[in-house]
């Protein structure tokens, strides 16, 4: 998959030059201390005081102001405005993930902390999910809830802010569908979707307390026709073993843990993953960032920047105004003794 972004800016290729226009006041200064040796010597000024009061002429004022204006868009020329068009295309791998999260009852558990506060197994599983979305920032990851059954919460995109939202990770909780644990619907629904996918590598990554007992495929049969279509498979069992009690419709119900372990280790060889066991929020997180280092993006960057030259505009103001200054000077500015 190729991203292109293109930017285009005002830039200066020589913006030192811009110290040049540090000459001017420079100039205008020096400009006030030189004046002309005078055509005729006067022993006393009694005589010219005689003549009336001294009138200035404003002609030499406009044309030291063109002069310097000329100077000033001289000194813009040389530093080369441009307007510059960066365009940055990047390729990557194209790996496509789907998370597939267990949202039965058992999920509800609260064995797990989360900031120093008791949490269930399935907000703990969606912090360490949210953390791992952020940083696959290139990839393609939809995610997939079940419990007696599998529901698409939400299609792969590469719109990592619509994953984290209430479409996406907010649509993963318990109740929205019948109770159950369906690992086999589970890897089916996810190998369907990524099936016919035009990616390089194709990864899903399911977590669950509990052994499969619901839906009508086996999770053996479910992981062989995956990993038929290129879909490789990480399992991960979360939660700790003991007797606990859920909140249900029915009221509260005491549930004593259980894991197929032996089944998930199997999933994962089939399809060419790993199994993975959490017991507590930063083993999970560590499961998270080892399949993230497994499952590395390649992505290759290339820039091509094209630059428009602007120089002409000031080097024609300072051509236009010199102009001026010079037949302004030789014609109606021209002083006569």
């Amino acid at each position: 998959m190729n991203l292109i972004l293109a930017e285009t800016s005002f830039e200066l290729a020589y913006p030192w030059a811009l110290l040049l226009l540090g000459l001017i006041p420079l100039l205008m200064v020096l400009k006030g201390k030189m004046g002309q040796q005078g055509a005729v010597i006067f022993s006393s000024l009694h005589i010219l005081n005689r003549l009336g009061p001294v009138t200035r002429s404003r002609a030499g004022g406009f044309r030291t102001a063109l002069m310097m204006l000329a100077l000033a868009c001289g000194i813009l020329a040389l530093t080369r405005p441009q307007w510059v068009d960066k365009k940055t295309t990047t390729t990557e791998s194209g790996i496509e993930l789907l998370l597939a999260i267990d949202v039965s009852r058992s999920m509800q558990v609260e064995d797990f902390v989360i900031g120093g506060t008791r949490a269930n197994r399935l907000q703990a599983a969606k912090k360490v999910t949210r953390d791992f979305i952020r940083g696959r920032k290139t990839d393609r990851i939809g995610l997939l809830a079940f419990a007696g059954r599998p529901y698409l919460a939400s299609p792969l995109t590469v719109s990592h802010s619509w994953l984290e939202g209430e479409n996406g990770l907010g649509r993963v909780r318990i109740g929205l569908v019948e109770d159950g644990t369906a690992i086999g619907s589970a890897i089916a629904a996810a190998a369907s979707r990524l099936d016919k996918r035009p990616a390089k590598s194709k990864v899903v990554v399911l977590l669950t307390d509990g052994v499969n007992n619901a839906g009508k495929i086996s999770p053996i049969e479910a992981a062989k026709m995956a990993k038929t279509v290129g879909v490789k498979i990480y399992t991960i069992a979360v939660g700790t073993y003991g007797d606990y009690v859920v909140q249900t419709p029915r009221g509260p119900q005491r549930l004593s843990q259980e894991y197929d372990e032996a089944t998930l280790q199997e999933i994962a060889a089939i399809a060419d993953g790993e199994y993975f066991r959490a017991q507590d929020t930063e083993g999970l997180d560590r499961i998270f960032r080892l399949i993230d280092d497994l499952e590395k993006t390649e992505v290759k960057t290339r820039t091509t920047v094209s630059a428009d030259e602007l120089f002409y505009w000031p080097a024609f103001f300072a051509f236009l105004f010199g102009l001026l200054a010079l037949i302004g000077g030789e014609t109606f500015w021209k002083r006569f003794p």
